[in-house]
């Protein structure tokens, strides 16, 4: 999977281990990205997945800091929850809210086997012991997988990906792996801090 990585992941990172700090960017993160795959999303189905999103991004950012425990690194760990969150979508068959094609959903599985067979994760049940007690439903749209034309169906899916993590840095260059960490992370650069836009 291509996924960006910029100063405000870095913080963003720093910022979940800092009491006080924690439960703001916590926040934080579930909102921009029940937001931003809301975006993708037929406009007329997005109130009736705005919960179950909520609770979806509540866990992955568990998985996240599981998988930077664990010695994942920051691009590995993040793309972890992108992969649970495709696989929930791909569950659902809300195809044109996927990051990568419906073809390499098992690929991606297996690159992180490890990570997911040790927290119960599987494609079907993509929080495993870190789904919250609560995860509203919200309809499904079969059809979408079912006559899946990929070309336009998939409009925000990437593919070419899937054998390893590929990191866009803030000048849009590509590489295999992570950016370097800064030596002076700014936790103003953090998700859901006051700077934040």
């Amino acid at each position: 999977m291509k996924i960006k990585q910029t100063a405000r992941h870095w913080a963003t990172k720093q910022a979940l281990t800092v009491p006080g700090v924690r439960s703001v960017t916590r926040s934080g993160l579930v909102y921009l990205h029940t937001r931003i795959f809301l975006s993708k999303a037929d406009p007329s189905h997005r109130d009736e997945r705005t919960d179950h999103l909520d609770a979806l991004f509540e866990g992955t950012i568990d998985a996240y800091t599981a998988g930077l425990t664990a010695g994942y690194t920051e691009a590995e760990a993040r793309e972890i929850t992108h992969i649970q969150a495709n696989f929930d979508f791909y569950n659902h068959g809300w195809v044109e809210m996927m990051e990568i094609p419906v073809s390499e959903i098992e690929t991606h599985y297996d690159r992180y086997r490890e990570f997911f067979e040790a927290h119960d994760i599987t494609i079907e049940q993509p929080l495993g012991e870190f789904r919250p007690t609560t995860v509203p439903t919200a309809p499904k749209t079969p059809d979408k997988l079912e006559s899946l034309d990929p070309e336009r169906d998939q409009p925000n899916a990437e593919g070419g990906y899937a054998d390893d993590v590929y990191v866009e840095d803030e000048s849009g260059n590509v590489q295999v792996g992570d950016t370097e960490q800064p030596d002076d992370v700014d936790l103003s650069d953090a998700v859901g801090s006051p700077d934040d836009p």
